[in-house]
This record gives C-alpha cells, sequence and structure tokens, in this order.
C-alpha cells in the first residue's frame, strides 16, 4: 500500500513538473520557436559549453568585427523593429548562466539573419535591460551554447 501511494505521489509530482514547463514558464528554447533537433542539439552543448565558457569569462566582439545581417540586427532592436521573425525579442531566461545572473525578463532574443537559410539559423543576439536599448547585448553564433558581449 505505501508502495503505491508513493509511486501515485511520484507521478503526481512528475505531471505537476512538466505541466508548469508548458505556458509561462517556457525555456528559452521553446520561446524562440526552435525545432526539435535544435532544442536536443543545444541542450547537449550546454553542458560542454560550461567548460569552454566558463561564468563571466565572455569575450568582447566589436560591433565592426559582426556579420552585416548582425548589425541590421542590432539597428531592428533600436529602432524597435519589425523583425523579421515572430520570435524575435521574445523572453530569454538565461538558464544556464552563461550571461550575467538578472532578474527574470531582463533579457531578450533576436535572430540574426543566415544568408541562404529559409529557417531561423543558429546565429542570435540577446540584449538585456529596456527595449530599444543596445549597451547590454551578446552575439551566439552556435545557437546559445557559448556568447561574446558586443562592444559599441
Amino acid at each position: 500500500m505505501k508502495r503505491a501511494l508513493a509511486f501515485s505521489c511520484m507521478i503526481a509530482v512528475s505531471a505537476i513538473i512538466c505541466g508548469c514547463n508548458k505556458d509561462g514558464s517556457r525555456n528559452a528554447t521553446q520561446e524562440s520557436g526552435a525545432s526539435a533537433s535544435q532544442a536536443a542539439s543545444a541542450a547537449s552543448a550546454v553542458t560542454a559549453a560550461s567548460s569552454v565558457q566558463e561564468r563571466g569569462a565572455l569575450s568582447a566582439v566589436a560591433k565592426a568585427q559582426l556579420p552585416a545581417e548582425a548589425v541590421e540586427t542590432l539597428r531592428l532592436i533600436k529602432a524597435g523593429g519589425p523583425y523579421p521573425f515572430g520570435e524575435d525579442g521574445v523572453l530569454f531566461r538565461n538558464s544556464s548562466t552563461l550571461l550575467p545572473q538578472h532578474p527574470r525578463g531582463y533579457y531578450h532574443a533576436y535572430t540574426v539573419r543566415t544568408p541562404g537559410s529559409t529557417e531561423r539559423g543558429q546565429r542570435r543576439i540577446v540584449c538585456g535591460g529596456p527595449r530599444k536599448q543596445t549597451s547590454d547585448c551578446y552575439y551566439t553564433d552556435d545557437y546559445y551554447v557559448t556568447f561574446k558581449r558586443i562592444a559599441e
């Protein structure tokens, strides 16, 4: 009897935990409209990234060194859009804590177009602070595995 009760409790807790991940507390992969294959590769790569890019050890990239498409994305962020993809501007949770810690809602993710691709690709810019502000932005070309701080 005790085992059946314990098993039922475990099932209930699992259902609650899984259910909480469906609506308002979606992770960054779901919020950015990623495909299942991108989500799987990003999840496995995050573990490897922690050894490659330690917290607080972000390298910098000058705006002039960014791809032209990233510079265009920064321009769109400053202008407040319009963005090429409906997922642009969604909440980025920083759950892997590769970026500096801030309260939930601080970071937002934007697509950087990939020439020749019909999909969103892996390149993103994540900016923190108020919308239209680009003073605290980061570039990733490997779908949130590593970041470089954008220096203006």
